[in-house]
């Protein structure tokens, strides 16, 4: 796989059981690009290596006054040379190709595992710890895959010209033999503790990271209630306490790299001394002692990969361990596929409740509970959060359906929407049938003084579609972003579509207006709607009341208020004791307001 290749065709399915795990298998997935990262790596580490013996020929070349030998040496110098240019350009492509494409594997399988839990995910694991891990420790990650191939043939390299320097100078080549293996493990009693203090660092700024996502997607509401300072405070001491374990783990690791340069000095002065002694007794020439010299100079560089697998291990295996967290993540109930990959149409049933949504019809549901409210929308759109019935549409479980098919069939607008950054029409430019007009959903959504606000905000773009929308929608009102994420799932146009409290932010006008244009834009098709409001459930063809997790009454709006005083309470917000004493006093406020709308609405398209 090479980069311009990327985006896998198919990542693949993690072994997500560990960290360690999710490294060996990213490892073994890229075995073609180790190998040839580590066959570029010797290449540059011989080259290397060869150097002094290069050297240690010339000189005694010159010593022995050998014109041929010194020509040869000079000969052998240069190809060294060449060798090293060469393996040093390749192996840093292929370990940054083994780096990225490392890197994106694991940012797709997060993205897969992103798209199949839905919005069950950020309820499993906080959104700031998403965020950290498909972006920064994703790079750490890459980091360890692509570093290991290297320090394989930095090893292979220290093992090789060690072998050869017993063979070539026995004397001198045992005190390097096992000098070289003390150095590469001297530092391997530190390492737990480094890691330790790599892994509070990693924490804190996760948490860090948690806090700032927090205060930013609330920053209007920490304005409206004058807490920006406090929580600005609040992340002032997160931050510093990132600072201070960054300090504390830098010094550790400032520690282990200072210790690998006194120790290979230490051995290059003991190798020196010693091959002195050996000279000026005559056991070795001075070519033999340069050779050993400039060998124990050079192999510095290749243990440096030592103290490098060490760090990309300890920063990767934290990192690893919280992808592979994410990635094990599984949905509540799994959809196999095992029923052919055809949409289904017909009721939307749930048995665990027993609300039904009759096939084409507008059906509105009124729970008093938000939460169980909130579970269900999720459970009719196949995203449960815990394990129960799966539910029917048409008499078909989704959970025997292929995903993406779920999917298609049953669309769910949570009761939070996200708008993402871009062009209105960029927005609105979703997979659908075709069958509705970015228009048509726009007018049925009430987003006219949504449009005008969006012309009159952007400098350059005289269409509304042109018009550019901000981060999350934030330069918009609460309710017009609600009326443009309506307008975006009607263009979908599902077979199913469930609205979770669509007009919570919008005025009742507007309400009223958007009730009527979604009925209009949706018929025939098969609409549900959660909701309390009245003028939304006078305009149902059937509303559903749920209590304590199951359907207790159904029927028109009117009647429900008439007939259910629990349903009564729920709609228009009055306590047990108010019931008691009002009776149905209730009835005379919410029934008129419905009524005035609808009439004031009708004059609006007289006129």
């Amino acid at each position: 796989m090479q980069i311009q290749d990327l985006p896998y065709p198919d990542p693949g399915v993690p072994d997500a059981r560990s960290g360690p795990r999710l490294l060996w298998w990213l490892f073994r997935n890229q075995l073609a690009g180790q190998l040839k990262s580590l066959a570029w790596g010797l290449l540059h580490f011989a080259s290397v290596a060869a150097l002094p013996f290069c050297v240690g020929v010339a000189v005694q070349a010159v010593v022995d006054r050998s014109g041929s030998r010194l020509a040869l040496a000079g000969g052998l110098l240069a190809l060294a040379c060449a060798g090293n240019a060469v393996g040093d350009t390749f192996l840093h492509r292929t370990a940054i190709t083994n780096w990225i494409t490392a890197a994106a594997r694991v940012q797709q399988l997060l993205a897969r595992k992103a798209a199949q839990l839905g919005s069950a995910l950020t309820r499993r694991v906080a959104a700031g710890e998403v965020v950290s891990v498909s972006t920064g420790d994703v790079e750490k990650i890459g980091w360890f895959v692509e570093a290991l191939s290297r320090f394989t043939a930095a090893l292979v390299t220290i093992v090789l010209v060690c072998a050869a320097l017993l063979v070539y100078q026995p004397a001198l080549g045992v005190v390097v033999a096992v000098g070289l293996p003390v150095l590469a493990l001297a530092v391997l009693p530190l390492l737990p503790r480094a890691t330790r203090r790599a892994d509070i660092q990693r924490e804190k700024a996760g948490r860090a990271t948690e806090l700032a996502s927090d205060t930013v997607a609330g920053l209007r509401v920490l304005r409206g209630i004058g807490g920006e300072q406090l929580f600005l405070e609040r992340y002032r001491n997160a931050s510093q306490e990132v600072r201070h374990a960054a300090v504390r783990s830098a010094r550790m690791w400032s520690l282990i790299s200072a210790i690998q340069v006194l120790l290979p000095g230490l051995l290059l002065i003991a190798v020196v001394w010693y091959g002195v002694h050996l000279a000026r007794q005559g056991r070795i020439t001075v070519g033999e002692l340069v050779t050993v010299y400039s060998s124990v100079m050079v192999l510095t560089y290749p243990l440096r990969h030592f103290e490098e697998i060490a760090m990309a291990y300890s920063f990767s295996r934290p990192s690893a361990r919280r992808a592979a967290r994410v990635l094990s993540l599984e949905r509540a109930t799994d959809t196999a596929g095992s029923r052919a990959a055809d949409a289904p149409c017909g009721d939307l049933y749930d048995p665990e409740t027993g609300m039904l949504a009759n096939a084409g019809r507008l059906t509105a549901v009124v729970c008093g509970d938000p939460d169980a409210a909130g579970l269900l929308a999720e459970r009719l759109g196949g995203h449960p959060s815990r394990e129960g019935t799966s539910v029917l549409l048409g008499g078909v479980p989704l959970d025997e359906l292929p995903l993406d098919i779920a999917r298609t069939a049953v669309l769910v607008q949570d009761k939070d929407p996200v708008l993402l950054s871009g062009t209105l029409r960029e927005l609105l430019d979703v997979p659908a049938s075709g069958a509705v007009e970015p228009r048509s959903a726009l007018a049925a959504a009430r987003c006219d003084d949504v449009l005008a606000a969006l012309v009159q905000g952007s400098l350059d773009a005289a269409d509304p579609m042109d018009a550019r929308i901000t981060e999350r929608g934030r330069s918009l009102s609460g309710g017009q972003r609600q009326r443009l994420a309506l307008a975006r799932s009607l263009i979908t146009d599902p077979e199913v579509l469930v609205l979770d409290e669509p007009t919570s932010a919008v005025d009742s006008h507007t309400e009223a207006r958007i009730a009527q244009g979604v009925r209009e834009l949706r018929a025939g098709r098969t609409t549900v709607v959660f909701t309390s409001s009245p003028l939304l459930l006078d305009r149902a063809d059937r509303v559903v009341f749920l209590h304590d997790g199951e359907v207790v009454a159904a029927g028109a709006h009117r009647e429900l208020l008439h007939s259910e005083p629990r349903y009564r309470a729920v709609v228009t917000r009055e306590t047990d004791d108010e019931a008691a004493l009002s009776g149905s006093v209730a009835l005379t406020d919410v029934l008129p307001e419905a009524d005035a709308l609808q009439e004031l609405e009708e004059m609006e398209e007289k006129a």
